[in-house]
């Protein structure tokens, strides 16, 4: 469901056991004190209520949770460090994994009132948007927010009502790091949104989760938005097969969603990168028919995602040591049902 999430579309993400961890203590000042474990302890040090957006990197996402949030409106300052296992510009949600995590502590220690899952991650997602200015959708966050480990969930991105469907027993999903780190602050990303809802207002509709196939058809447009909201409507539709794939045990179908899926962003959303193409040819061609792969995140880099059976992976992870990179067979990530 990549890229689907800003059209108001169908998505069907999982949380991962890495994440991000955020301690507390409330201070005594008014001030926010951050710190960053993974990044040589560099800190922050900032007042709630005069937040600048002219900082880099994670001090973003903390400035911007923290204005998001209306932090400091108690007149309470708070200590945080900040550490985590998720690696960045692999395309798993790093960012949206720290803001929720940054909200659910500045919650927990009283800087802010409590608020519904939901709207911890619309909190988070305006961050990325006025703070980080990356026009993402709400995928990410809802995931981190809501999701709930060893299940996937099926999420409408319209009114944010979502289902869990566990992972079926006998089932894996290996997340492998492509090596090439992503970035999305270049534009492409926006251009992609942009060039989405350019599509939706010359068919007519608010967004392109409204359009039916045959209107695609019967309008003159723009070629490359063409190709954007060809995606989109297909995705969508991959999206509830995989769904009721998933639901029934059906792997095949699963893995077919999976192929399709990496195919349509490879060339008709033009986000992927010739060595994520190349890594997952490559588990295709292992995998066969027993399930499939493709890119995850935004794209232009970042890691892939497989479904296999559970008793493939060693196999698997065999042939990415020997015809990709030892490597990305050491970091490689499993989830699986027993």
């Amino acid at each position: 469901g990549d890229h689907v999430d800003y059209c108001d579309g169908l998505v069907l993400p999982m949380p991962l056991s890495l994440g991000t961890a955020v301690a507390w203590r409330a201070s005594a000042g008014y001030d926010i004190r951050g710190v960053a474990v993974d990044f040589g302890d560099e800190t922050d040090s900032f007042e709630p209520g005069a937040v600048s957006a002219a900082k880099s990197g994670w001090r973003t996402y903390l400035r911007g949770m923290a204005a998001t949030l209306g932090a400091g409106a108690r007149g309470q300052g708070m200590d945080l460090a900040i550490a985590g296992d998720l690696p960045r510009g692999a395309g798993l949600s790093s960012s949206a994994s720290l803001c929720i995590a940054l909200g659910r502590a500045m919650i927990a220690g009283g800087m802010v009132a409590p608020i519904p899952p939901s709207d911890l991650a619309r909190a988070a997602q305006r961050t990325e948007h006025e703070f980080a200015h990356v026009s993402c959708g709400i995928m990410d966050q809802m995931a981190a927010a809501c999701g709930q480990a060893g299940h996937g969930m099926l999420l409408d991105c319209r009114d944010l009502t979502w289902q869990n469907l566990a992972l079926p027993a006998g089932w894996a999903v290996l997340i492998v790091p492509s090596g090439v780190t992503r970035g999305l602050v270049d534009g492409e990303y926006n251009l992609r949104r942009q060039q989405c809802e350019n599509a939706a207002r010359t068919l007519g509709v608010t967004s392109l989760r409204d359009v039916a196939g045959e209107m695609l058809a019967s309008v003159t447009m723009c070629p490359v938005e063409r190709a954007r909201a060809t995606h989109v409507t297909a995705e969508i539709a991959r999206v509830r097969a995989a769904a009721t794939a998933m639901a029934q045990g059906d792997l095949a179908v699963f893995g077919r969603m999976l192929n399709e899926s990496h195919a349509s962003l490879r060339d008709l959303f033009a986000v992927s990168h010739p060595q994520v193409d190349r890594l997952v040819a490559l588990l295709q061609q292992a995998i066969g028919t027993s399930g499939g792969a493709r890119m995850t995140g935004g794209g232009f880099g970042g890691a892939v995602v497989a479904v296999v059976l559970t008793g493939e992976v060693g196999c698997l992870r065999g042939m990415i040591s020997e015809n990709y990179s030892p490597d990305a067979a050491t970091q490689m990530l499993v989830v699986e049902q027993s």
